[in-house]
C-alpha cells in the first residue's frame, strides 16, 4: 500500500486543531490507559492500520503490558480487563459503530456505573477524535510507522 497524500502536511492548521483537541482530551478526567484502549479498539473496528500501529506503540511506551494489547480485540472473552475498562471498551464500540437506534441503554447504564458525567464526556470525545483521525488515515492510506518520528515514537524504545 502506498500513501495517497500526507494529510497532516496539506492543511497544517486543521491538523493542529485536531491535535489540540486530542491533547485536551488526554489531559481530561479519564486515565491515559483507558483512553489508549479506546483509541486502539476504535482503530481496530475502523480498520485503520496506521492508528492501530501508532497507539499500540504509544501504549507500550506508557507501560501497557503486551498481552493486554493483544487482547484488546477479544476483550469480551479476556480476563485481563477490569469492569471500568470493559465499560469503556463497550462504550467505544457503541459510539464508533452507531446503530440506527443509537447507543443502547444497557451500554450507557454500564458506562455510567463506572464513569462520572465528565469522564463519560471525555471518553466520548476521545472516541470522536480517534474516529476522525481514523477516517483521514484510511482515506489517504497513511502507512503504518511512517510518522513515528513526528509523533515522538522511537523504534529503539519498543525493541
Amino acid at each position: 500500500m502506498s500513501q495517497r497524500l500526507d494529510h497532516l502536511k496539506q492543511h497544517p492548521e486543521l491538523t493542529a486543531k485536531l491535535t489540540e483537541l486530542t491533547l485536551a482530551v488526554k489531559k481530561g478526567a479519564v486515565e491515559k490507559a483507558i483512553l489508549s484502549l479506546a483509541e486502539i479498539r476504535a482503530s481496530q473496528l475502523n480498520g485503520c492500520a496506521f492508528c492501530v500501529d501508532m497507539h499500540i506503540k504509544e501504549a507500550t511506551l506508557q507501560g501497557e503490558r503486551p498481552l493486554r494489547l493483544h487482547h484488546v480485540a477479544i476483550w469480551r472473552e479476556s480476563p485481563l480487563f477490569d469492569e471500568r475498562e470493559r465499560a469503556a471498551l463497550a462504550w467505544t464500540e457503541a459510539v464508533t459503530r452507531l446503530s440506527p437506534e443509537g447507543v443502547p441503554d444497557d451500554v450507557y447504564n454500564e458506562a455510567r456505573k463506572h464513569f462520572s458525567e465528565r469522564e463519560l464526556v471525555d471518553l466520548t470525545y476521545m472516541v470522536m477524535v480517534i474516529n476522525a483521525w481514523n477516517r483521514a488515515s484510511i482515506a489517504f492510506r497513511s502507512v503504518p510507522g511512517s510518522a513515528d518520528k513526528a509523533f515522538g515514537l522511537d523504534r529503539a524504545d519498543l525493541a
